[in-house]
């Protein structure tokens, strides 16, 4: 294989499968070539398991070729049942419209929009799957699919094996996805689909229409799916979702996630979250004597992407505020409390509960009995605790759960 990009993909483990890597070698050292990948609008935010694919196409950017980022108006209207064990909440237009516009920043702000050959298209699905004739789709479209064979893709059969409901709806979506495919290598030129490796059967479904509709070749490539070593789901934490959008997850946040990575992931998510060149990473992994200055460089590498330099600086300097100096820092996540609130004092369980800094006063409960829950660096262990003005200087004062999260909680 010589192409840079698919070598480049290679050696920094985005690459799983592929239709026919040989022939996609090929096309890529002809000419720019242009490939797509399909998000979801089912929030207002993607979260930092779609992270890969915006890597990718950063990396096809780098190489000459041009993304195109298909928005699914359409399909979310009926749910990806790849990977999910019940039917998707039913969003209607108005509100998957209002995510796209949402997520849609996100691209703005990693991607490059500057430069006219490569600059990314968005799509929205909705735009040919709103305006299908059933009759007609089915004879042109659904002929070339055979129920025997759609029941063997992991989406569809691992949803039967567990007697888990999947509607006829949800079964429609591989199609469906197939047809996206034909219809951007008709309308875009598009030759190549990108996906997770969950998306496998879908992908080559497409692959396989645009062969038989229109007899052309067309490839479709799968990057691995992410689990973090602890065996959690990538972009899931005890917190919820990490999400991309600065409103929903603070820049702070977002370099603290990446800095409490687990030792074994680093070298992996500085090869997939990073623009470090391999090799360098090679050597950096092999002479580094500490972890955590490995820890701190993915932190700012990835933060420095999404949020910018000065945001990924920020934040390392707030964490330096925090556990070096033991002090306050403006940049920590702030939780505001009115001052009539305080004036007959708070019970702290209900305060850490009601202000989501715990899921529940059970797991505050928990805390406090493990010496896990401190107000300006005191161990907190009496369950009845008031919160009043007392605790606070100047208006503030710091709560931290364990070693790793803190909390300004301000006085408006």
């Amino acid at each position: 294989m010589k192409n840079k990009f698919l070598i480049e993909m290679q050696s920094r483990g985005y690459l799983n499968q592929c239709t026919d890597l040989d022939k996609l070698n090929i096309a890529c050292n002809k000419r720019s070539i242009a490939g797509y990948i399909g998000f979801d609008c089912t929030a207002d935010s993607l979260h930092v398991g779609s992270l890969l694919q915006i890597m990718i196409f950063k990396l096809m950017q780098k190489y000459g070729h041009r993304p195109i980022i298909l928005l699914g108006g359409g399909t979310t209207l009926i749910g990806d049942p790849s990977g999910k064990d019940s039917t998707r909440k039913i969003l209607n237009k108005n509100e998957i419209d209002k995510n796209i516009k949402s997520i849609k920043k996100v691209f703005y702000k990693i991607l490059n929009f500057s430069d006219k050959k490569i600059k990314p298209i968005f799509v929205n699905n909705a735009e040919w799957l709103t305006k299908l004739k059933y009759i007609q789709f089915l004879r042109d479209i659904g002929s070339h699919f055979t129920i025997n064979k759609m029941l063997t893709f992991d989406s569809v059969k691992l949803r039967l094996e567990r007697e888990q409901s999947l509607s006829y709806m949800e079964f429609n979506y591989m199609i469906l996805q197939a047809y996206d495919f034909y219809q951007l290598y008709k309308k875009k030129n598009c030759i190549l689909q990108i996906g997770g490796s969950d998306q496998w059967g879908n992908i080559v479904n497409g692959v396989e229409l645009i062969r038989r509709v229109l007899q052309k070749e067309s490839f479709g490539l799968t990057s691995p799916l992410i689990t973090m070593a602890s065996g959690a789901k990538m972009g899931k934490t005890e917190k919820g979702a990490i999400w991309l959008n600065e409103k929903l997850y603070s820049p702070y946040d977002y370099w603290q996630f990446w800095r409490n990575t687990d030792d074994r992931d680093v070298k992996k998510f500085l090869n997939y979250f990073t623009e470090i060149e391999t090799d360098k990473i090679d050597n950096l992994c092999q002479n580094e004597k500490d972890i955590n200055n490995l820890k701190i460089l993915l932190a700012n590498e990835a933060t420095k992407i999404l949020h910018g330099t000065s945001a990924a600086s920020k934040a390392e300097q707030t964490a330096r505020d925090t556990f070096v100096k033991k002090g306050f820092s403006l940049n920590l996540p702030v939780i505001s409390i009115k001052l009539e609130e305080l004036k007959e004092g708070i019970n702290l369980l209900d305060f850490l509960s009601i202000k989501k800094i715990m899921s529940s006063k059970s797991e505050a409960r928990r805390a406090m009995n493990n010496n896990g829950l401190k107000i300006n660096d005191k161990v907190i262990n009496d369950e009845k605790k008031m919160l009043n003005l007392e605790d606070f200087e100047k208006k503030m004062l710091k709560i931290s759960h364990g070693k790793k999260r803190h909390y300004l909680v301000k006085i408006i």
